[in-house]
């Protein structure tokens, strides 16, 4: 007895999905910064997925799904463009209903002051980034996904990580170089 046509679709997606789906929502969320928005792109993207003969993206899935999800995110932020931006009120008390916000302090912290940082660098470099360490991605599937050469994409990685781990330690050094306070002062 033969496998239907679109079982064996169906699962190659659901294969896709379980492997990508993941670092997907970290890019797209690091881009649209909204994790519904995020969720939205990525579900596109697999619906484009849906659309496409498993032969035309074997071999480079993982590029191929995070030029898809690129490319949406970009067209999302080209629509909204035209329409009135969330305030900045409303995005944080968006946030502000985090589960159990005081356990994740310490670390919340840490990424922001990553984040900030990371805002800093030049957009070519905050994207190489966001793919290496939120997409999981090789030189060569960023290369693909950037058009850019690999050369150029070590180049950049290496430069924002440099500016990064330099900025870090700048942030650090003025907490270590305080003297305590005295209860008399």
């Amino acid at each position: 007895m033969s496998v239907p046509e679109g079982v064996e679709r169906a699962e190659w997606v659901r294969a896709a999905m379980e492997r990508h789906e993941a670092g997907l929502l970290r890019y797209a969320q690091s881009l649209t910064g909204d994790p519904d928005r995020a969720r939205d792109v990525v579900q596109d993207t697999f619906l484009k997925l849906c659309s496409q003969e498993p032969g035309s993206v074997d071999g480079h899935m993982a590029q191929w799904l995070f030029t898809v999800c690129r490319n949406r995110v970009h067209d999302v932020h080209r629509k909204e463009s035209r329409m009135s931006p969330l305030s900045q009120t409303a995005m944080e008390s968006r946030e502000a209903t985090e589960p159990n916000p005081a356990s994740r302090a310490a670390d919340r912290d840490a990424a922001e002051a990553i984040l900030a940082l990371m805002a800093g660098l030049p957009a070519n470099q905050r994207e190489v980034v966001r793919l290496k360490f939120h997409g999981e991605m090789s030189y060569q599937e960023i290369a693909a996904v950037t058009s850019l050469s690999v050369g150029n994409v070590g180049f950049l990685l290496h430069t924002a990580i440099k500016t990064l781990r330099v900025q870090l330690a700048a942030l650090d050094k003025p907490l270590a170089g305080r003297a305590p306070r005295s209860a008399d002062a």
